[in-house]
């Protein structure tokens, strides 16, 4: 399994991006992991990743507990497919991506920074990882 995080736009406040960054290093001890920037009108999750598990960040999508999301990778995991974390910038994503997604995912019905919305997203991936391998970081 691969993990890949995919966000739309510049990182604005570099301290906040620093967040992500380290928690995407955490997660490369327990998988390979990529965070990348990408452009929505040149950048299609269902043509790059056709067999893996597609996650888009919405704030209408599915609220999901820590224990939910851990057994999301895990079973993803078991089947040996990548996963695909998408963020949108400030106008969302684009509708049409929304139905090539195979969940739509809400943090919270809060709005937030995008740049705040990865940090979080990467804490609960590094969260989720480190509980399926027994570290004592979930506690």
């Amino acid at each position: 399994m691969k993990v890949f995080l995919y966000f739309a736009g510049k990182p604005r406040d570099r301290r906040l991006n620093a967040v992500a960054e380290d928690f995407m290093g955490r997660c490369a001890r327990y998988t390979r992991v990529e965070m990348r920037e990408m452009n929505p009108e040149r950048f299609d999750p269902r043509a790059r990743h056709p067999a893996a598990l597609r996650i888009l960040l919405d704030p209408a999508g599915r609220a999901m507990s820590s224990a939910e999301f851990v057994r999301m990778i895990e079973q993803a995991e078991m089947q040996g497919r990548d996963v695909v974390f998408v963020v949108g910038g400030a106008e969302g994503l684009p509708e049409n991506w929304k139905l090539s997604g195979d969940l739509l995912l809400s943090l919270s019905p809060m709005t937030f920074p995008h740049e705040l919305a990865r940090a979080m997203l990467t804490e609960q991936i590094y969260r989720a990882l480190a509980t399926l391998r027994g570290h004592p970081y979930p506690r």
